[in-house]
């Protein structure tokens, strides 16, 4: 009887876990944003701190942007696992190198900030204004990407455009200093940006919606590798959820948000940045059809539409599909997504 019991303790010792056992590994994930520090991407840091990444075991690291755009190359060069960038500079590169472009997971613009920004009294009333004028740009912007395309689009030459490269910092500056006569902006940096400079964003300029010049695309979301998707598949869904239960908390709780970010980066002019992440959130974020499909879903009819738009304007060797653009397996449930009300 002795023998027995001493087996079965033995036994049920090899089942057991040991009690000196460690948890797996966090899985790391390097993240880029899309530009400098702003309102608009509190709710990284807010994830961050409240411990919502760590809470689904992820240790992320944040680094700030030089553009939408370029949040794409970020991580098809291996630098960054993930990051807040353009979807149409994923459909460019998906059509290009099937497979080694970063796949949207988290739609956040449901409307793109794209435009074009002149001074009210400025000879450009309208796109075609554009041709034998100096327009101004950062070189790694969504905006700036796009113009092309919305050339094209609108029957101007594009060669006949004086395109100057500018830092994304001075790019209002330069307008109003009359060294450009036009920048190709997102609307989410720029119109706080006039505010902070105490001008009139809506009385004292004009602007050009791309959205109203032909083009219905999606813009900003949380893209990651082809690699984290497939080898870290609920690494992903972890990041998403802490995201957007950061994003909601933010929205309701924007001054504190802001000061979170503030330790981050104190030279922010907190006002502006509060006005600027709901200003953002009431525009570009919740939209009719974010209130319909969710926070952070896509119209995989839009999607469509708006590949196909690129890849022809562009000519593109390819057409990508809607699923090498978008995959919606990564989402929190729709319960979860629902678009918190803010007051006016």
């Amino acid at each position: 009887m002795r023998r027995l019991l001493s087996a079965l303790a033995i036994a049920s010792c090899l089942l057991l876990p040991p009690t000196g056992g460690h948890a797996a590994e966090p899985v790391k994930i390097k993240f880029t944003l899309d530009w400098k520090l702003q309102g608009i991407h509190a709710w990284y840091y807010w994830a961050k701190a409240k411990g919502y990444f760590a809470a689904e075991n992820l240790d992320v690291r944040i680094d700030q942007g030089e553009g939408s755009a370029t949040t794409v190359t970020r991580i098809m060069s291996g630098a960054y696992d993930a990051g807040f960038g353009d979807i149409n500079a994923i459909i460019q590169n998906a059509a290009m190198k099937p497979g080694e472009a970063p796949v949207m997971v988290y739609m956040i613009y449901s409307k793109a900030p794209f435009a074009l920004l002149t001074k009210a009294g400025s000879a450009i009333k309208s796109v075609k204004d554009l041709e034998g004028s100096k327009l101004g740009s950062p070189a790694g912007g969504a905006s700036f990407k796009l113009l092309p395309l919305l050339a094209k689009q609108n029957g101007v030459d594009y060669s006949k455009i004086n395109i100057t490269q500018v830092s994304p910092s001075i790019q209002e500056q330069m307008l109003l200093q009359g060294q450009v006569d036009s920048v190709a902006i997102f609307t989410a940096t720029s119109y706080m940006n006039l505010v902070s400079l105490k001008l009139d964003p809506d009385k004292d300029f004009r602007w050009m919606y791309y959205s109203d010049l032909g083009l219905d695309l999606y813009s900003n979301g949380i893209m990651v590798s082809p690699k984290l998707a497939k080898e870290h598949p609920e690494a992903v869904k972890g990041l998403l959820r802490a995201i957007n239960r950061a994003l909601k908390e933010t929205v309701e709780h924007p001054g504190a948000a802001i000061d979170l970010l503030a330790t981050e980066e104190p030279l922010i002019k907190s006002d502006i940045e509060q006005r600027r992440l709901l200003y953002v959130y009431k525009t570009l974020i919740d939209t009719p059809e974010a209130r319909d499909l969710g926070l952070g879903d896509v119209s995989d009819e839009r999607l469509k539409s708006a590949i196909s738009i690129i890849a022809t304007s562009f000519e593109l060797p390819r057409v990508p599909n809607p699923g090498d653009i978008f995959d919606h397996a990564f989402l929190p449930a729709k319960a979860d997504r629902v678009p918190p009300g803010i007051s006016p």
